[in-house]
């Protein structure tokens, strides 16, 4: 009798184990390049901010989903006026924040004050300028009444910079964010990693992770490692050069992507002597643009002439208007009065491509007598010196907000770019909503941007993403700058 009991005990935990070793995972380590210099989307340009936090963590009005459509998110539908000027949203009831507070309209209406409000800090504070107000109306139901018909306007209240916060924690969101999202903010480890649980109060379909863990990875030697050891199963922005590693191993998925980022040689147009056109222009004909996406984006990234994405309808293919030419690129510097060039300076941030990139770029400037110092500098301060500051004279960077074209007329931009006719074109686009009429316009857009040579077009950024083979959920493309986890789950 002892002996079959002693059999059965076994047996039953020969069954508990094997049902736990066949029990599907619900951890992720996720490797991102770049750490955020806070927690808010609503407080800061920097990607890797919505890069963690968007979808996850902090939600809006709308959102956007894996192909760029707009899908409901707090809003379970709208309706919209007649002269399309007033926006009425029904939302969704029994929401709470993650730190037990409720959600209603009044969070709505904090949330897009704050953001339009002179002393706003919103990095994308133009996303609000159609606004005229914001109305409770009850506490589910938000009326929102634009200065004049914006066509944009759902697709702008599901970016990063639009989700909802409460009045509570808006203030401490850099350091605590406290959102409506699947998933909580646990802990962040300066340097190291940031970590998500999954809330139990979710108002929305669960998800099936318990725990992300975001590791950061600067260096992109340290990916390869990361991923063969298991330390870290998914890279969705992985280092192109280094896909020949693992492109061959059963074990994981190699994914290649799009992306809404325009990579671009920045050019500060007001700093003499990239004030002048002619200048500009030579930049743009020493350019190699294949040489640099080869040696940038392992060749796959796609050309562009202009600041628009070519998954776009919208998109103009003006890469035939500067063809690589170091004679011409020469003899605009002479019309310049440069005809023994000039030096400059060069200002690359960490990812990868700036880095691979300036290097070429400063070997195919050098060519035609312009000789850059490359100055290598960490994000933050980037974000401070270029972005915030304007002290540059040449920087390159992916501009991965989607649709985004109408930062060329924003006059305190870091580009210092001025052209009335260029925001009269942005304005007229503002007040038009007919997808027809708005490709033409984002057309002529285009136009006039590539005959200013504003920046350097390079291409648009692929998205190269490489994770264990069990997992699924993860983007494939990136229409906005997000790792949406509310799919993801791992496989047997």
């Amino acid at each position: 009798m002892k002996l079959w009991k002693t059999i059965l005990a076994a047996a039953l935990l020969a069954l508990a184990a094997g049902s736990q070793a066949f029990a599907a995972r619900t951890d992720l380590v996720i490797g991102v390049p770049l750490e955020p210099p806070h927690l808010d989307p609503t407080a800061g340009a920097a990607a890797a901010i919505d890069e963690v936090l968007y979808a996850n963590v902090f939600e809006g009005l709308t959102r956007i989903g894996p192909n760029g459509e707009v899908l409901p998110d707090l809003a379970e539908s709208w309706a919209i006026s007649d002269d399309g000027k007033v926006y009425t949203f029904k939302l969704h009831t029994g929401v709470k924040f993650h730190d037990g507070s409720d959600f209603d309209a009044s969070d709505v209406k904090f949330s897009l004050d704050r953001a339009r409000a002179d002393n706003s800090v919103n990095a994308q504070k133009a996303l609000f300028a159609a606004i005229d107000t914001v109305e409770v109306v009850d506490p589910a139901t938000v009326k929102v009444t634009l200065k004049n018909p914006q066509g944009s306007f759902l697709y702008n209240m599901g970016w990063g910079d639009a989700v909802i916060v409460a009045p509570e924690s808006a203030d401490t969101n850099k350091e605590k964010p406290i959102g409506t999202g699947p998933f909580k903010f646990q802990s962040w480890a300066k340097g190291s990693s940031i970590t998500l649980v999954k809330s139990d109060t979710y108002w929305g379909a669960p998800v099936s992770l318990d725990k992300a863990e975001f590791r950061i990875v600067p260096d992109a030697a340290a990916a390869v490692p990361a991923l063969l050891s298991g330390d870290i199963q998914a890279f969705p922005f992985f280092d192109p050069d280094s896909i020949a590693q693992v492109k061959d191993d059963p074990r994981f998925k190699v994914v290649i992507g799009s992306t809404e980022g325009e990579t671009i040689l920045a050019i500060n147009n007001k700093k003499p002597p990239f004030d002048k056109l002619e200048v500009r222009q030579a930049i743009a004909f020493a350019l190699d643009r294949k040489a640099i996406i080869d040696g940038a984006s392992a060749g796959l990234g796609v050309p562009i002439g202009s600041h628009m994405s070519p998954a776009s309808k919208a998109y103009v293919d003006l890469t035939g208007l500067y063809p690589h030419n170091v004679d011409k690129a020469k003899e605009l510097l002479k019309q310049a009065g440069f005809e023994n060039g000039f030096k400059a300076t060069l200002k690359l941030p960490p990812p990868s491509y700036a880095r691979l990139g300036g290097e070429i770029i400063a070997s195919q400037l050098r060519d035609v007598g312009i000789d850059l110092e490359i100055i290598p500098v960490e994000w933050a301060q980037w974000l401070d010196q270029v972005f915030t500051k304007k002290d540059y004279d040449l920087t390159i960077v992916s501009h991965t907000e989607p649709n985004d074209i109408d930062i060329y007329s924003r006059k305190d931009y870091y580009f210092n770019y001025d052209n009335p006719a260029f925001d009269k074109i942005i304005a007229e686009l503002n007040l038009t909503s007919d997808d027809a009429k708005r490709n033409t316009l984002l057309g002529e857009a285009q136009k006039i941007l590539a005959d200013d040579a504003v920046v350097g077009f390079l291409y648009e950024l692929p998205k190269v993403g490489v994770w264990d083979a069990k997992l699924q959920g993860l983007w494939e493309n990136a229409p906005i700058q997000a790792n949406d986890l509310t799919k993801v789950k791992w496989t047997d």
